[in-house]
């Protein structure tokens, strides 16, 4: 039997995890949820905007109290969130977690997880990821389409592992940060919190939090610090 489930978000990243949710098959979407009224009532493949995010809390927040009530039947509601900026996606987390909303994972069936793995939740793992055994993945981390987070490997909250990134063993990745697409990393390095790794680039240095590194070696062009 199916679970249902909302996707909040109807972006590109949210017709993404639509889809790996739909060739996963153990959910059911029952709709999007957005910030943008303008996008309620429209469909995204076929799949209709129902509403939108702080609607949707007061939604929760009833059935929570019917459940405190002891109302036969409650299930609790399940969503995903599918926002692409890693800060916002962890608030969204973070507010629906508040409402009650229990938060799904959206795995591809074809990626592949070993046996041996520490997995958070309002997880996305794309098609063709692959991740090696001992490896710990936060809550609201997204690794993305062909990607590689080799054995011993710790994602932070929040982060973001873009198309293509090479991880290799025992590498640390803070939490918000962003690994571009197609970037290398090697083994045992550590990226701060909210640093950014641009596309390509090859890291073989600790990069700093907040820093930004491009280039083949990384070199640090600027700070993202206020």
């Amino acid at each position: 039997m199916q679970n249902k489930c909302y996707i909040v978000g109807c972006g590109g990243h949210g017709r993404v995890v639509l889809d790996i949710l739909n060739q996963g098959g153990n959910f059911e979407v029952l709709g999007f949820l957005d910030s943008d009224p303008a996008c309620e009532g429209t469909f995204v493949d076929d799949v209709r905007v129902v509403g939108q995010l702080n609607t949707f809390g007061d939604f929760c927040q009833h059935l929570a109290t019917g459940a405190a009530l002891g109302f036969v039947g409650y299930k609790p509601v399940r969503a995903i969130v599918a926002i692409g900026d890693n800060r916002a996606r962890n608030e969204v987390a973070e507010k629906l977690r508040t409402w009650g909303v229990e938060l799904i994972n959206a795995i591809h069936p074809a990626s592949q997880l070993p046996g041996r793995i520490m997995l958070g939740q309002n997880v996305v793992i794309a098609v063709g990821v692959m991740i090696g055994t001992g490896c710990q993945i936060d809550d609201s981390v997204i690794l993305n389409t062909g990607c590689i987070v080799d054995h011993g490997s710790w994602i932070g909250e929040a982060a973001h592992i873009c198309p293509g990134a090479k991880l290799a063993g025992g590498v640390k990745i803070g939490p918000g940060a962003f690994i571009g697409t197609g970037a290398v990393i090697i083994p045992n390095i550590r990226v701060g919190q909210n640093a950014i790794v641009g596309a390509g680039t090859v890291v073989t240095r600790n990069v700093a939090a907040d820093a930004t590194v491009v280039g083949v070696p990384a070199r640090e062009i600027n700070s993202n610090t206020p």
